[in-house]
């Protein structure tokens, strides 16, 4: 045997150790085991919203549809209202409510005055899984400080292609004296005062006694018996798309 075959002869078996050694430290599996997998996140829901006036002779100020956690609700009945509802309640201005994290996650507002009869239909989507909730202002502008809407409605219950059909009631803000006097009420009924800090009233949220009207025996009030709203103020159709 030549010196280059017993060479080779010792060579081989290094080779061999060596690949072994190699391919024992390699894996079919690219990925740590110890790092969790990324969660695909929640698609989103989508909601469609369809508000309807049923009143007479009561348009209705700026749909303001808010996107809220659980345990947020803009009013609550034998409370005094927040500065954001007084606002509302008394001018139609819904700028009082603000996004804010654990309370309002996004508001959606109406194109305009919603009149007597007529619908508008809002788009609210809901890309944070946690956002369990949806509430809905607006104000009765032919009134001193009466609003209607929804008070955080939950959504977690309704599935792709169910409807919900709300009908809602009025309330009193509790803020401005319903005195229909001439001067204060910013409708197309006088064109009166909006918003006024001074609280005059009993300052708590209550159902809504109804306006009493020239025509019924209140000699200095501007609205007359078709201002009046005996029933529920507003058809809401909830829908979810998505």
């Amino acid at each position: 045997m030549n010196n280059l075959t017993r060479s080779a002869g010792k060579i081989l078996p290094l080779l061999l150790v060596s690949t072994s050694l190699v391919l024992a430290g390699c894996s079919d599996n690219d990925h740590d085991a110890s790092v969790p997998p990324t969660p695909t996140p929640a698609p989103d829901r989508v909601f469609s919203v369809t508000v309807t006036n049923l009143t007479a002779n009561q348009p209705m100020s700026p749909i303001a549809l808010l996107a809220v956690d659980k345990d947020y609700h803009p009013w609550q009945t034998g409370a005094s209202a927040s500065s954001a509802l007084e606002q509302l309640a008394e001018s139609g201005d819904s700028a009082g409510f603000q996004v804010e994290a654990g309370s309002i996650s996004s508001i959606t507002a109406g194109a305009g005055i919603l009149a007597p009869g007529a619908s508008e239909t809002l788009t609210m989507t809901l890309a944070d899984d946690s956002v369990a909730s949806m509430s809905l202002l607006t104000m009765l502008v032919n009134t001193n400080d009466a609003f209607s809407g929804l008070n955080n409605v939950n959504l977690d219950g309704i599935n792709v292609g169910e409807t919900q059909r709300i009908m809602t009631a009025v309330y009193d803000a509790g803020t401005e004296a319903n005195s229909e006097l001439k001067g204060t009420i910013p409708g197309p009924a006088d064109g009166g005062e909006g918003f006024n800090a001074a609280r005059d009233d009993v300052n708590r949220v209550h159902l809504h006694p109804g306006v009493i009207s020239h025509d019924d025996g209140l000699t200095d009030s501007v609205l007359n018996a078709s201002h009046r709203f005996d029933n529920p103020a507003l058809r809401i159709t909830l829908t979810r798309s998505q």
